[in-house]
């Protein structure tokens, strides 16, 4: 018998309510089955030790950032700049990735730590006439709750029993040097900014989409917003990535810091080579080994590790890192560790998986390392940055033209019109290095690729070759192989400093190097 659609019948006969329809954000608890009543509540915020430890102390790099404030203020007086320091991403469903606050608001506050999120800096801008100061910092930030809130307990983003305290406003100031406020007051400061004529308000986009989206809402209250807007946030997100172009003393120190405990990363990965050899998915192994170390000695990696064995190093960027690691081919490891401070290492190395290259192996690998001595030999403050590249590429295309390689000359090859070796090199040979792995990346041409050297600039030089198991244009016995060298050079008064150079570079270093690794285990 058909059935009555007009009512819903349960197995009784008797008519079964519809259930109250819950929203679709709310669903996401239903697993839950915490306790509302008021008993609990009551007996939740009681019987609770005041809280023990050392109290917070300025943060080492508080008198740096407060520099690099002043420094971004002078370039940009009559504006309030507001700088997110971005919010909590999911990652699945109510579970989020572990928090890193935007580079621009780390380098502005010197803050590298995770307890951030939702957190904003703000560049009050002050009037023309004030004599100290072209802005007020403020810190807007979302504070420890008290343990008779139900935040405390019940909130699994920001709630202390599930994620730790956070800090309170007094701790916030006294780590940073900056004046805090709750995050529930930014609105209005921003709105009394928005309310002065001669007052523009700039927010840098991409940090948090929430708070962009807040500056352009109370623009438009005001009758000041507009797409022309646009112009100078851009020229904010400018200044703050050339802000980063030279580094301090301290930001040299964590590079230094950075540094060393990716070398230590790279020796256990050599250490743990046999392990690799042995296992189907040998590229995660070492990917693995490496990551332990950057969580042991610093925040994390700096960026996802390239853990590329034969064919795959000719892969420029090669993360999925699911391949094996066989005896006679190469390992291209690409890491980096990233310190407390969020500064991160970036280091390759090319290694023969037995521990000795063979002949043409050594060939392409020595080329590698002549063209990376080239470019290093050129470092000086006052040359031009894309001079780096040139120097190193001069090397390679004679080396091409010398294995009868190239279709044309070295000369003809190097010229615009030619270009021919770089089907063998296609990517840069340099890039600013800091808080990001690409440092400084909104920088203008003229003050990246164009720029003349300054002491303390900090960028890679990572010359490579590589030959792809189909490419037809080769020798077979040039095909699978991928070389690329990686050091971290920090710009001197007089020249350079390859921060990286306890690492071994020539390849007959490296097998020497290895083997005394894998002996001592």
């Amino acid at each position: 018998m058909a059935s009555d659609s007009s009512k819903d019948l349960s197995h009784h006969g008797e008519p079964v309510e519809e259930p109250q329809s819950q929203p679709l954000e709310d669903r996401g608890s239903n697993r839950s089955q915490r306790p509302s009543s008021a008993a609990f509540r009551e007996f939740m915020s009681s019987s609770w030790a005041p809280r023990s430890g050392p109290a917070p102390e300025r943060h080492e790099a508080a008198d740096h950032a407060a520099d690099r404030r002043t420094r971004l203020g002078a370039q940009l007086p009559g504006q309030t700049l507001v700088l997110p320091a971005g919010s909590l991403k999911t990652r699945s469903n109510d579970t989020d990735y572990a928090f890193r606050p935007h580079a621009a608001f780390a380098h502005l506050t010197g803050l590298g730590t995770d307890l951030e999120p939702d957190a904003v800096l703000v560049l009050h801008a002050l009037p023309a006439d004030s004599a100290d100061a072209t802005h007020e910092a403020v810190l807007y930030t979302k504070p420890l709750a008290g343990r008779d809130s139900e935040e405390f307990y019940a909130d699994a983003r920001y709630g202390e029993f599930w994620v730790g305290p956070r800090w309170t406003l007094e701790e916030a100031q006294t780590l940073t040097g900056i004046r805090a406020a709750h995050i529930d007051d930014l609105r209005d400061a921003i709105a009394k900014d928005a309310g002065n004529p001669e007052v523009e308000v700039r927010v840098l986009r991409g940090a948090d989409d929430a708070v962009a989206s807040l500056v352009d809402v109370v623009l438009a209250e005001h009758g000041r917003w507009s797409e022309d807007a646009r112009d100078g946030d851009d020229a904010l997100a400018t200044a703050v990535s050339e802000l980063r172009l030279v580094k301090d003393e301290w930001e040299v120190d964590q590079l230094r810091l950075a540094v060393a405990a990716t070398i230590e990363g790279f020796e256990d990965v050599v250490r743990h080579l046999p392990r690799a050899t042995g296992h189907q998915r040998g590229e995660r192994v070492v990917e693995g080994v490496f990551a332990a170390k950057a969580r042991e000695e610093g925040n994390a990696v700096g960026y996802d590790t390239i853990a590329a064995a034969g064919d795959h190093a000719t892969t420029l960027h090669w993360i999925r890192n699911t391949g094996a690691v066989r005896p006679g081919e190469l390992l291209l490891l690409d890491a980096g560790v990233e310190v407390d401070s969020l500064y991160t290492a970036d280091i390759t190395r090319t290694l023969p998986v037995d521990g000795v290259f063979t002949e043409v192996q050594r060939r392409v690998y020595d080329a590698v390392r002549e063209a990376a001595d080239a470019a290093f030999a050129v470092v000086r403050p006052g040359i031009k940055f894309r001079d780096i590249h040139a120097a190193a590429m001069e090397v390679l295309a004679a080396r091409l033209e010398e294995w009868g390689l190239l279709p044309v000359s070295a000369a003809e090859s190097l010229t615009p019109e030619g270009q021919q070796h770089r089907r063998w090199m296609p990517h840069g040979t340099s890039h600013h290095l800091g808080l990001d792995v690409h440092d400084c990346a909104q920088a203008r041409a003229e003050l990246y690729l164009d720029a003349r050297l300054e002491p303390g600039m900090v960028f890679t030089i990572e010359p490579g070759l590589y030959f792809k198991a189909d490419d037809l244009a080769v020798p077979e016995e040039y095909r699978g192989i991928g070389v690329r060298i990686e050091d971290d050079v920090l710009v001197t008064q007089d020249g350079c400093e390859n921060l990286s150079s306890a690492l071994p570079r020539r390849s007959e270093d490296v097998e020497a190097w290895m083997a005394r690794l894998t002996s001592s285990r």
